[in-house]
């Protein structure tokens, strides 16, 4: 394990360039708009919660490294980030996010100055849309936890589309790929991971609510049952 990482840290492109300057202006400007001062403090106060924390990044962190690299730029694995906010809400979530992000783009994509680039466009603003999501969901719809739990799922099946859409995007504004390649090498996977993205986040949800709902961050057997 500690000749991998040697070889892996030895092959790391550590040059910084204007456009990832930007992209970490940014995404500290995205920080700021959403700091979750709240969510800090009680995390501060509850070592339980610190536990979570940890642990869930954790499993997600080693959820991305089961990834398939298609060609430099275009990586292809399960998010996870639906349960991570329904865990922890949207504001922390976006924050606590950037750790396995920065060691994604580290160890796997071997440019750690695109950490600010990924973590806004690939999880920053799909961990917003489903939030948004969330609430549309719970403005819309009946309190019951089936639809708590069928929401989960087809949220999660969303957010792997808007996190393959809006880096598909990119790649495409920066001149890397031409759109008919992203087409059909990249965004023809999204309905092969949309299920199994909105099946695996569905089923960690409905484990919370029937065992551990006190994990969830703004779920309460009272307003859904």
């Amino acid at each position: 394990m500690m000749s991998f990482m040697q070889d892996r840290w030895q092959t790391i492109d550590w040059s910084l360039g204007l456009g990832q300057i930007i992209a970490l202006v940014l995404l500290l400007f995205w920080l700021w708009m959403a700091w979750p001062k709240e969510e800090l403090l009680q995390l501060k106060r509850d070592k339980s919660l610190q536990t979570r924390l940890f642990i869930t990044a954790f499993a997600i962190n080693g959820l991305w490294l089961l990834n398939a690299s298609i060609t430099a730029g275009i990586h292809v694995h399960f998010l996870g980030i639906v349960v991570f906010m329904l865990m922890f809400g949207w504001r922390l979530a976006t924050l606590a996010i950037l750790l396995p992000v920065a060691f994604f783009s580290t160890f796997v994509m071997q440019k750690p100055f695109d950490a600010a680039l990924y973590g806004l466009l690939g999880f920053a603003i799909p961990i917003f849309i489903a939030y948004l999501f969330y609430c549309k969901v719970y403005q819309s719809l009946p309190h019951h936890v089936f639809v708590y739990i069928f929401g989960a799922f087809i949220n999660a099946g969303l957010s792997i589309v808007v996190h393959i859409l809006v880096w598909a995007t990119w790649l495409w504004l920066s001149g890397e790929y031409a759109w008919g390649y992203l087409v059909d090498n990249y965004l023809l996977l999204m309905p092969l991971l949309g299920f199994p993205e909105a099946l695996l986040n569905g089923m960690a949800v409905t484990f919370m609510v029937v065992y551990r709902p006190y994990w969830l961050f703004d779920y309460s057997d009272k307003q859904y049952f």
